[in-house]
């Protein structure tokens, strides 16, 4: 076989960096000193609707690490990408796992014929103990990750890597994303997309230099072998990343960006390990964006109502997937029968007035007829809230109430109003308080107070500034919301 690059490919290959492996894995990996604690994505256990209060000990909650899985052809800089990443988390506890350390041995018989085996195949990798691996991890329990040696192919020559738990597991190789039970571990999954003629050059200098092999083989292998299972088996996974880099190592702009969104989520998702009634939504890029939009001090006010309402909805739907529920079988169309779930029926939305009855349209969207009561609790600095009216359902006391506030502050205005339900007979079990943004602080102050009532938000911010305003936040929501900040709004005397 040919190939009509490799005549330009050898003039480059000289000035092309490599990306070697470095000791850095091994230095993180058996670290045991204490370190500030990574988090989980969206406290990632799929909790069972109708559980009152999760029983989940420290331990448990020790064991939820950020899993970001990093795929990619042979040389096309995954290990760059995964360096740098671990660099500039380096207040994080970080590990990094290497698919290539899960190679099967080869039998006597495939030694004998080993130029004919295929190390790109998804066969060629033991998964079952990669996963066994990755259990033990998330589970907080220390590994032995075997060493592959590459000349003997087979484990078992070097002396094992003992890798401690960890808070932030970087899971990397060419076919990591192949297997969807290795997929489903992941937080967050990434891409590294580099040309093919680059990703050859890079192979031949790094095949020739570190495994003494000449160029013909490697261009052997690399027809054989690597290029068919590259568009077979790697470049089809290409469809689960939730990021693709381009150029690798190179993208610096890139992996910045994903540096410092993984630290957005680190730094919310602490606070699910510390409050098992804290639910943060799964973060995604189409969510991202939203969030992006309606933070922009310059978008208008279409744009801030039409996508505030389809974070809203989001909002809505989870906090409802947190409800009780109870087993239902219905007849289909086809005659078949059914067996599914069937909603909770004593329900009532209660909205702290003004912002949270922004929220009203989407909940009454998602249950028809439902009750909506309201609260309105006078703001004056800090801590000087009282409250001015309140309008709820007489039968409050028997239904499951989602409190809406699309902005958990100081917590204090959230803590006279569920106070409030508490006095007027509602269990505090049965309350799900509902916002688009939450400060830490506020947090701390009603998982606190009120450590049986469920949170839902879908992103936790910084904190708070002097002035108790939520950073960066999105401004005063319901002036925003309303259209009662603008500057050429005009009060008409009546006549």
């Amino acid at each position: 076989m040919t190939f009509p690059h490799v005549k330009a490919l050898f003039s480059v290959i000289g000035s092309l960096h490599v990306f070697a492996n470095k000791s850095i894995e091994d230095l993180m990996g058996s670290n045991s000193e204490v370190h500030f604690s990574g988090f989980h994505m969206d406290c990632l256990e799929q909790r069972k609707a109708g559980m009152e209060q999760p029983t989940t000990s420290e331990d448990d909650l020790y064991k939820q690490p950020f899993v970001i899985g990093v795929a990619g052809g042979a040389a096309s800089g995954k290990t760059a990408v995964c360096d740098m990443i671990i660099q500039q988390l380096h207040d994080q506890r970080v590990v990094l796992v290497n698919q290539d350390s899960f190679y099967h041995n080869l039998t006597e018989e495939e030694l004998t014929r080993v130029q004919d085996y295929n190390f790109d195949h998804p066969e060629a990798f033991d998964t079952e103990q990669l996963l066994s691996v990755m259990d033990k991890l998330k589970r907080g329990q220390a590994v032995n990750i075997p060493k592959y040696d590459f000349k003997g192919y087979k484990s078992g020559v070097s002396p094992a890597r003992r890798v401690n738990p960890a808070d932030v597991i970087i899971l990397e190789g060419i076919l990591i994303f192949h297997d969807p039970r290795v997929r489903a571990l992941m937080n967050m999954k990434i891409f590294v997309d580099t040309d093919a003629d680059v990703r050859l050059a890079r192979r031949i200098r790094r095949d020739t230099a570190e495994k003494a092999r000449d160029i013909a083989t490697v261009l052997d292998q690399y027809s054989k072998f690597v290029k068919p299972a590259f568009d077979d088996f790697i470049l089809p996974t290409k469809k689960y990343a939730d990021i693709i880099i381009p150029r690798g190592g190179d993208n610096h702009v890139a992996i910045d960006l994903i540096v410092q969104h993984i630290r957005t989520k680190l730094g919310q998702h602490d606070l699910c390990k510390i409050y098992p009634n804290l639910y943060v939504i799964q973060s995604t890029f189409q969510m991202r964006g939203m969030h992006t939009l309606v933070r922009d001090a310059k978008t208008t006010k279409h744009d801030f109502v039409f996508y505030s309402d389809r974070l809203i909805r989001l909002v809505v739907e989870h906090g409802l997937g947190h409800l009780p529920f109870t087993e239902k079988q219905v007849i289909t169309p086809t005659g078949s029968v059914y067996s599914g779930v069937d909603f909770c029926k004593r329900l009532c939305g209660v909205s702290i007035i003004r912002s949270g009855e922004s929220m009203e349209n989407a909940l009454r969207a998602c249950c028809k007829g439902i009750k909506i009561g309201k609260i309105l609790i006078h703001r004056e600095g800090d801590n000087g809230q009282q409250l001015i009216y309140e309008k709820l359902p007489n039968d409050i006391s028997d239904r499951h109430v989602l409190l809406l506030d699309p902005i958990l502050g100081t917590g204090n205005s959230a803590v006279q109003a569920i106070s409030l339900l508490l006095r007027k007979g509602v269990p505090e079990s049965n309350i799900i308080f509902l916002n688009l943004i939450s400060a830490p602080q506020g947090v701390h102050v009603v998982c606190k107070s009120f450590p049986r009532i469920k949170i839902v938000t879908s992103e936790i911010d910084i904190g708070l500034n002097e002035d108790f305003r939520v950073i960066p936040g999105m401004g005063e929501f319901g002036d925003r919301y309303f259209g009662t900040d603008d500057d050429d709004m005009q009060v008409v005397a009546p006549s």
